[in-house]
């Protein structure tokens, strides 16, 4: 409860800050000067419309200049002030409150200046005046009880003195009463007006203060309260302040906060940017939140969080700052990891595929600002594969990172190397001006990546196909200049890997063709564009024809005739190779049915369709569909069917063998396989790469020793081989004496039309269909 006292004016509540409430009240009172404005000029307007001709014109034109005058400047003072005060003073409140009375006492004044106005209109006229001028100030004085009570006092005088000159004592009496009953009512609104006012200016302190308290307290120790002064130094510090600075809180109590957060730097005057931004924020007396600032407690390192708003005194005078800080230390590292993790690679360390974009954006972005040259490198590393998959992901990851050491070491200042995925890593030459020395970068690169690697007891060999692009010549966006490194990369990895290649326009021309090419492909089947030939596959003792390789042939009306060297590859990473290959099979199944019946077919199968779980079906299909027996196809796999993940190639195979189909190994001893798969898939045939056949017509020691050592091999596990390439007779002498059982090349027959091969047995009866 508000006493009397303090409603009046006379006295203040020492615990609370009445400064705002005086604003309120002040503001309360100008907030209806236009209304008061308007009623006084109306109350002007009446009483010369009463008083003219039955008063002294000089009495009512000097009163009327000094209403005017009284009206007109408080009006205009009260509109510039209004609510532009957020705290008032006491001598404040008595200005407005002796304006107040003085506007009262020039409306008290007509009814005792002019009772000597004869004419009931004109009485009637000063006693209405009267008590309008009474119930206005209730309604626009209230909220300053003591100027509500002295202009009440003021016009009940003026109306009953004019009233007890006419003779008029009952009328006098009951005015008296009036004003009363008006003076009550007055006061008690203007106390209940301050008493809602002091309440919610209350609750809104008590609000702000559990507030910064729950913030202290819903962290634990990591959050405190911190309060400055006018002079940026600290006071009132809390435990919990000086715990965090390392300090006990009397040794910093009025040390300037600035300071105690600068540390050792505050000599040197090398402040960091935040402590800048805090002194700023300070200096303008600006209200802050969440600002990060490095501080150091006790040779530590630690992030805090502070927020702040400035703080003013009843007069409106700056008396400081007051605040919440965190230590966010914790939350700061826990950041800095996730943003490491988000821009480098968790395996390698190296910078990934957004940090290699970004780098190359800012390197292209200074070329084209300097009118230099920026360069990007792609990576791709040779024989990988294998490795992963013969010796496990583990070793292949330690390999990785292998990898990647030996590439930070061959980077300067001028270069940023990343991992962009899998097998694949990125450089970005920031200055690229100078080719050669982009070239020999790449080739150090090569050199470097193909020396051995000792990883897990294990000596691994494997190689690296470099690709390298110049901004903003061969591309003047990010997305274009990798593109123009990808297509190098694939030209130097089509060269067979261990190449480093620069961009050429002409690469994008071969994209493009291939791009072409791989969409006739698409429609080679349904127009009836493939075929297949028909290669002969003799014995080594009697030269008589035991079976044919089926080989695909591509003629198209727009490219003519494709070699499967290229258009092979081409449907196996278009995913096409899967609907070819059926058709191959089932082609090559219905054409057997024409030869003798001990006579086989071979047909090519890839590891794609290996992978396909309608494989086993696919041939299950061709074989009944042309009556084909199964022990007269044999279907060729080269050794690259192993090298992927998993075990799913050698389930494929065991379900094939087990419907009669034999299998045949091809180019066995150029790629990577284990010998286990000889042992755990019953091969019939073992195939030697034309290469080894030509190396043992030279009499190359190597391959007359491999040559020696698959026959061996094979006649140990009981398949038959067969060696390719074989074009002269002084081949096909070594190859009878080295033990090959059977022979395919040129010597004997070059891939032919079906016509040709059925041309080979006149007297053949066609398979009847079962």
């Amino acid at each position: 409860m508000i006493d009397w006292r303090t409603a009046l004016g006379l006295s203040e509540p020492r615990d609370s800050d009445w400064g705002k409430v005086r604003a309120a009240q002040i503001a309360a009172v100008r907030r209806h000067w236009p209304t008061r404005l308007a009623a006084e000029l109306l109350g002007i307007a009446l009483l010369w419309t009463g008083l003219t001709g039955r008063v002294p014109d000089t009495w009512l034109w000097g009163w009327t200049a000094l209403a005017l005058v009284a009206a007109l400047g408080t009006g205009l003072w009260r509109a510039r002030a209004a609510g532009a005060e957020t705290t008032a003073s006491p001598a404040g409140l008595w200005r407005e409150t002796a304006a107040a009375l003085a506007a009262a006492l020039v409306w008290a004044a007509p009814p005792a200046l002019f009772a000597s106005a004869t004419g009931v209109e004109a009485q009637l006229t000063l006693c209405a005046v009267g008590f309008a001028v009474m119930v206005g100030i209730v309604l626009l004085l209230a909220p300053l009880p003591l100027a509500a009570a002295g202009a009440l006092a003021l016009a009940a005088a003026g109306s009953t003195m004019f009233l007890g000159v006419l003779g008029l004592d009952l009328l006098a009496i009951a005015n008296l009463a009036f004003a009363a009953v008006l003076l009550a009512s007055a006061l008690t609104q203007g106390r209940a007006f301050l008493m809602n006012t002091a309440a919610q200016f209350a609750l809104v302190e008590k609000e702000e203060v559990v507030s910064l308290l729950l913030r202290e307290h819903e962290e634990g120790d990591a959050d405190w309260l911190w309060q400055i002064d006018a002079a940026k130094s600290l006071t009132h510090v809390s435990p919990r302040l000086a715990y965090a600075l390392g300090e006990e809180a009397l040794a910093i109590e009025g040390r300037p906060f600035l300071q105690i957060l600068a540390g050792d730097s505050w000599e040197t005057g090398q402040f960091a940017p935040a402590l800048h931004a805090l002194a700023d924020k300070l200096k303008r007396r600006e209200a802050f939140s969440d600002l990060l600032l490095e501080v150091k407690v006790r040779g530590e390192t630690r992030w805090w969080e502070l927020s702040a708003s400035p703080r003013y005194d009843e007069q409106g005078a700056f008396i400081g700052f007051r605040g919440v800080g965190s230590d966010v230390t914790v939350e700061r590292h826990s950041a800095d990891k996730i943003n490491r993790m988000a821009r480098f690679d968790t395996l390698t360390g190296l910078p990934n595929r957004l940090q290699v974009n970004e780098a190359l954006g800012q390197a292209m972005a200074e070329a084209e600002k300097w009118r230099g040259r920026c360069g990007f490198m792609m990576i791709d590393l040779d024989r990988f594969k294998a490795v992963n998959d013969t010796l496990g992901h583990p070793v292949g990851d330690r390999l990785l990172g292998r990898v990647s050491e030996r590439l930070m070491g061959l980077m300067s200042e001028n270069e940023l190397c990343g991992r962009l995925g899998g097998d694949e890593f990125a450089v970005v030459i920031r200055d690229a001006s100078d080719p050669a020395r982009v070239e020999a970068l790449g080739r150090r690169i090569i050199e470097e990546l193909s020396r051995p690697y000792d990883v897990d007891q294990h000596t691994l060999y494997i190689g690296a196909s470099v690709g390298a692009a110049v901004g903003p010549r061969d591309g003047r966006t990010v997305e274009t200049l990798i593109r123009s490194a990808d297509l190098a990369l694939y030209r130097s990895k089509d060269a067979g890997g261990g190449h480093y290649h620069a961009y050429e326009p002409q690469l994008h021309v071969h994209a493009e063709e291939r791009r072409v090419l791989e969409m006739a492909l698409r429609k080679a089947l349904e127009k009836g564009e493939l075929h297949l030939a028909y290669q002969p596959v003799v014995s080594a003792d009697e030269a008589v024809v035991e079976g044919f390789e089926a080989l695909m042939r591509w003629t198209s009306p727009e490219h003519g005739n494709v070699s499967p060297a290229k258009f092979i590859p081409l449907a196996e990473e278009a995913r096409l190779i899967g609907p070819i290959g059926q058709w191959a099979l089932r082609t090559a199944c219905m054409e057997a049915r024409n030869w003798p019946s001990t006579v086989r077919v071979a047909v090519n199968v890839s590891a794609e369709q290996l992978h396909d779980p309608r494989f086993v079906d696919a041939v299950r299909t061709a074989l009944a569909d042309s009556g084909l027996p199964a022990h007269r196809l044999e279907l060729e796999v080269t050794e690259s069917v192993f090298m992927r993940e998993g075990t799913n190639a050698v389930a494929v195979l065991g379900q094939v063998l087990a419907l009669g189909v034999r299998l045949a190994l091809d180019d066995f001893g150029t790629g990577y396989s284990s010998l286990g798969y000889l042992s755990r898939t019953k091969f019939s045939t073992i195939k030697i790469d034309r290469s080894f056949v030509q190396g043992a017509s030279r009499n190359a020691p190597e391959s007359l020793a491999i040559i020696r050592a698959v026959v061996a091999l094979a006649d140990s596990l009981g398949m038959s081989t067969t060696a390719e390439g074989v074009e002269t007779e002084e081949e096909y002498a070594m190859i009878k004496r080295l033990g090959a059982r059977k022979i395919q090349g040129y010597l004997f027959g070059r891939p032919m039309s079906p016509a040709d091969a059925r041309a080979l047995f006149p007297n053949a009866t066609r398979t009847a269909v079962a």
